[in-house]
C-alpha cells in the first residue's frame, strides 16, 4: 500500500514541477514584456514627429499622449498578471515542500 502511495505522490511531484517550471518561465516572460514597455516609454518620451501604433495588420498614427496611455494600461495589466503568477508560483512551491516531505517519509517508513 505504501509503495503505491509513493508512486501516486511521485507522479504528482512530477507534475507540480513542471507547473513551478512553467509559472516561472511565464513569469520571466512578464518580467522580459515589462522591461520592454519600459524602454518603448523612454522612447516615446524622446519621440518629437509622429507617433505609429501597430493595430492588427496595419499602423495607424496616434498622439504621444495615446500610446503613452496605451503603454501604461498595457504595464499596469501586466503588473496585475506578474502578481497572479507570483502568488501561484509561491503556492505552488509550498504544495512541492509539503510533497516532498511525505515522499521522504513514505521513503524512510519503507526503508524500515
Amino acid at each position: 500500500m505504501e509503495q503505491e502511495q509513493l508512486e501516486k505522490l511521485t507522479t504528482e511531484y512530477q507534475l507540480l514541477q513542471e507547473q513551478l517550471q512553467s509559472q516561472a518561465l511565464q513569469r520571466e516572460q512578464y518580467k522580459m514584456q515589462k522591461e520592454e514597455y519600459k524602454e518603448a516609454l523612454a522612447e516615446l518620451e524622446k519621440a518629437s514627429g509622429k507617433i505609429y501604433k501597430a493595430l492588427g495588420g496595419i499602423m495607424v498614427e496616434v498622439s504621444k499622449e495615446e500610446a503613452k496611455k496605451d503603454i501604461e494600461e498595457k504595464q499596469s495589466l501586466l503588473d496585475m498578471r506578474l502578481e497572479i503568477v507570483g502568488k501561484q508560483y509561491t503556492d505552488l512551491a509550498k504544495k512541492e515542500q509539503e510533497m516532498r516531505s511525505q515522499i521522504n517519509a513514505l521513503l524512510k517508513d519503507l526503508k524500515q
